[in-house]
């Protein structure tokens, strides 16, 4: 318990000049006597001895002080299961103080002050910043946080996700931002540096590896549990969480990149250099720029590169949305290669189809060409199946259709009309019905129509009932129960008494 100066006072004044003791003190100002203690040893004052009453765990003590030497950080209820077991008879409450007496304190470790040279070495780190709502979306705001370790320069850039691609990312842009590499980057144990870790042996991940090789930097991470080794990044991110993030309002991640690229320039290189507290950081940073390596020619490649399988439909899936592809490259594997802002779909080597990313999820992301000629040629396939169809009905009719389609007469409205006076006239009465509209020069469906027509008339034959019968076949095989008469019966003869 942390007490006040007035009352740490107060206490001091009680103990020298009233000559009270100590739990007089405690009782009056409503305190623990240990803490009454604390502030009498602090104020130089001999330890006081209490005077030690017989309990009921002294004949266990040797056996609690050599298990807690073996053990330090063993549970007070584990302990004390193992000491009733051997016949203490204490409550499980007042045993677990008695622990807390006697257990052995760790000792505190000092550590050394690192220093490095100009240009030596970076550290490298993510910080998570909550999560971004993106349409349907739940995004997680990750920064990318690298330090100089001589001057303190800080790159920050804010990514939607900690995944490999944007950790390359992170190091392209801060080593183009330094204009210059350092001879190490330092890191912890995350999985984008260490894939594995027995000892003293490490497995690092090979994309870094490649990083590494491609911009010629030692990858070295620190020992585990020893974040102090990498304590310039961390107070980093601790200084951004403050002195950046907290109550910033941004509209959009580019939003809010630019903020931090202003941040980083005015703020935070204005800050005193705790290498040399009479430059700041930035003048600090113009003396170790010229220490870095130089850049190499070309940067590293970070698109993310993704196998994706397109199904029947014209789209392909990458991250929660759906690209449109032409339909001609249907149930294939093609290659997605997407940037922050852009996705393309290979098929081997061509490009066949380019996007603006979306963060959104559940979402269709097509050009309206690749839809549209999906539609044409669906069209344009079943106006074929039904020519095909009614051409072998009817080989007459292909005549007709030639002519109607030089008149500028649509195709499949064509078809369809004829299909319709085929189904309900027959084959024979059709085909005399096209001859006769060939031979008055009018290749038109109503020219048809008006022959059949006329042909039943002459016939003095009912109008053709169109009878649709179900596709399935137990449906056409269902019996049809008929009405009953006997009432149309009693109706007319009704009808015929009156009359």
């Amino acid at each position: 318990m942390s007490l006040n100066p007035e009352t740490e006072a107060q206490i001091l004044r009680y103990h020298h000049a009233e000559r009270w003791p100590v739990g007089t003190i405690a009782r009056q100002l409503n305190l623990h006597r240990d803490s009454i203690a604390r502030v009498l040893a602090q104020a130089g004052l001999p330890a006081i001895k209490r005077i030690h009453r017989p309990s009921a765990v002294d004949p266990y003590l040797p056996f609690i002080l050599e298990t807690l030497e073996q053990f330090p950080r063993l549970r007070a209820s584990r302990l004390y299961v193992m000491v009733k077991d051997r016949g203490y008879p204490g409550r499980p409450d007042h045993f677990r103080h008695l622990i807390a007496c006697h257990r052995p304190r760790p000792k505190s470790e000092a550590f050394l002050r690192l220093r490095t040279l100009p240009g030596e070495q970076m550290q490298v780190d993510w910080g998570h910043f909550g999560h971004l709502e993106i349409g349907k979306a739940r995004r997680p705001l990750m920064a990318f946080v690298a330090v100089l370790s001589y001057s303190r320069q800080i790159f920050l850039r804010f990514y939607l996700g900690a995944h490999m691609e944007n950790f390359l990312r992170g190091h392209v842009a801060a080593f183009d931002a330094w204009g210059g590499v350092p001879r190490i980057a330092l890191y912890d144990n995350l999985k984008s540096a260490v894939l594995e870790r027995q000892g003293t042996v490490i497995r690092f991940n090979p994309t870094l590896l490649t990083l590494a090789g491609h911009y010629r930097f030692e990858p070295r991470p620190v020992a585990v549990a020893r974040g102090n080794e990498k304590g310039r990044v961390e107070r980093a991110i601790r200084y951004i969480r403050d002195a950046f993030f907290a109550g910033r309002n941004f509209t959009d991640l580019a939003d809010l990149n630019a903020q931090a690229d202003a941040w980083v320039v005015a703020q935070a290189g204005e800050r005193r250099c705790p290498e040399d507290e009479t430059l700041t950081v930035s003048a600090a940073f113009v003396q170790e720029q010229p220490r870095l390596l130089e850049l190499s020619g070309n940067p590293f490649p970070s698109d993310e590169i993704k196998v994706v399988s397109a199904g029947k439909t014209p789209y392909v899936r990458f991250d929660l949305n759906d690209y449109s592809i032409p339909h001609t490259c249907v149930a294939r594997s093609l290659t997605v290669s997407a940037t922050q802002d852009e996705v393309r779909i290979l098929d081997g080597q061509a490009v066949i189809a380019t996007h603006p990313r979306s963060y959104d999820r559940q979402q269709q992301i097509e050009h309206a060409e690749h839809v549209a000629a999906l539609v044409a040629e669906k069209r344009q396939a079943s106006a074929h199946r039904g020519t095909d169809h009614l051409v072998q009905a009817v080989p007459a009719s292909q005549a007709l259709l030639i002519g109607a389609v030089e008149r500028g007469e649509p195709l499949g409205r064509t078809v369809r009309a004829l299909a319709e006076l085929l189904e309900r006239y027959g084959v024979a009465e059709l085909t005399v019905a096209i001859d006769e509209a060939l031979a008055r020069g009018v290749p038109h469906p109503n020219a048809v129509r008006l022959a059949l027509e006329q042909r039943r008339q002459a016939q003095a034959e009912p109008p053709p009932l169109a009878v649709s019968l179900p596709d399935h076949v137990k449906c056409r095989d269902v019996p049809v129960r008929p009405h009953c008469l006997n009432d149309y019966d009693t109706l007319m003869e009704n009808a015929d008494e009156h009359a």
